[in-house]
Parts: structure tokens; C-alpha cells; sequence
């Protein structure tokens, strides 16, 4: 009897174990996808910028194409060794400041930040689920460290047709309650949108630019992209 009852506590104690190593993994992974950065594989305007700054540099003699290749990993490592900076490859903050490509930080959850953020968070995700309204803020959020956007949370907001509801003035109508709650979770760091700068309701647009875009994610009505 004691033997099947030890035997018992060492195979709950292995299924938790087990869980708990699944359970840090996937964390892991949900933390590698927010703070992605340029490397191997990537692709889109970020990588360009970088691309024609090594080229100016004259480090990098390929295609000015937006693919971050093995001639790009190259030449930001050739790049990194005359910095004096880690020779890895990644595209990350120090690299891109060196490049004097600009990137913001984001702000405090500051009450007028807050104010702001839910005001386009609640135009534009108003009937969406609480993590698809917080999505949309971290959107908003990721642009302003991405050096293809204004470095500010009002720049990045008031940029000329970067959001309909600006200009349909959906933006001035009354904020939902949730949107300040949702506002205050990205701006502490919550990203369910897994580091996309884009979203799109792909119900509601034919635009075949957005549509090209590779999507990370769906959250209700809004396709999340990179």
C-alpha cells in the first residue's frame, strides 16, 4: 500500500513538473514574439531603413529590398565590430542607434497618456473583446518604438491617415469604459497583438497593401500584423 501511494506522490510530482516546464515555455515564447527584433527572416520597412544605411556605409552591397538575408546579417555584423558593439547580427536598440535610425520609448501610464490611448482604443476596438481593445493600444505603443513611425504616442496617433476613426470623428466621441483599463494594461506592457504594428478588419477593407502584410494574429474582427 505504502508503495503505490509513493509511487503515486512521484507521478504527480512529475505531471507538475511537466506543467510547469510547458507553462515557462510558452511564456517564453509570447516574450520572444513582443520584443522581436530585426534578424534573420524579417522583413518589412525597419529593414529596409537598415539596409540603406549600411549601404551608404558602404558595408552592404546587396538589394535594398526589405529581407533581412545572410548579406544583411553580414554587414550589421561588420557593422557591430566597427561600434564595438555585440557582434550578433540582431538589428536591436543600440545597433539601430548607432545606424541613426530613430526609435521613441514607451511613455508612462501618465493620466493624459492614459486619457489619449483609450480615446483611439475605444474609437477604433470600441465592440471588441477587453484583450482585442488592449491589442489595438499596443499597436499604437509598438509604432512608437518602430523607427517607420513618429516617436511619440500623439505623433503616432495624429499621424495623417493612420487611423479612420480621425477622420470619420468616431476619435471625439465618448470613451468606453474599458478602453481606460485597456489603455493602462498596454502602457504596462500587456501586448496580445504579439509586436504587430498593423490591424485590419479584413471584412471591412479591400486595400491590398494591408492585406499583404504577414499577419501574427486574429483577435476578434481584427487581423494583427507585422
Amino acid at each position: 500500500m505504502l508503495k503505490k501511494i509513493s509511487a503515486l506522490r512521484i507521478l504527480i510530482l512529475l505531471v507538475s513538473v511537466v506543467l510547469c516546464v510547458s507553462f515557462l515555455v510558452y511564456l517564453n515564447q509570447d516574450i520572444y514574439q513582443v520584443n522581436a527584433l530585426s534578424s534573420m527572416g524579417s522583413r518589412g520597412s525597419e529593414v529596409t531603413e537598415i539596409q540603406k544605411e549600411l549601404k551608404s556605409r558602404g558595408l552592404y552591397k546587396g538589394n535594398v529590398d526589405g529581407i533581412y538575408g545572410s548579406q544583411t546579417k553580414e554587414a550589421v555584423i561588420k557593422f557591430q565590430k566597427q561600434q564595438g558593439l555585440s557582434a550578433d547580427g540582431i538589428a536591436g536598440p543600440q545597433t539601430l542607434k548607432k545606424l541613426g535610425i530613430s526609435i521613441g520609448t514607451v511613455p508612462s501610464a501618465s493620466e493624459s497618456n492614459v486619457n489619449l490611448l483609450a480615446r483611439i482604443i475605444s474609437a477604433e476596438a470600441r465592440g471588441e473583446s477587453y484583450t482585442g481593445q488592449v491589442a489595438v493600444g499596443a499597436v499604437v505603443l509598438n509604432r512608437v518604438e518602430h523607427p517607420s513611425f513618429p516617436d511619440t504616442l500623439s505623433g503616432v496617433i495624429y499621424q495623417p491617415g493612420a487611423f479612420t476613426a480621425i477622420t470619420d470623428g468616431q476619435f471625439n466621441e465618448a470613451i468606453a469604459d474599458s478602453a481606460y483599463s485597456a489603455a493602462r494594461d498596454a502602457l504596462n506592457g500587456w501586448d496580445p497583438s504579439g509586436g504587430a504594428i498593423y490591424y485590419y478588419n479584413p471584412d471591412k477593407t479591400s486595400n491590398k497593401w494591408i492585406r499583404s502584410r504577414p499577419v501574427i494574429k486574429r483577435i476578434g474582427k481584427h487581423l494583427f500584423c507585422s
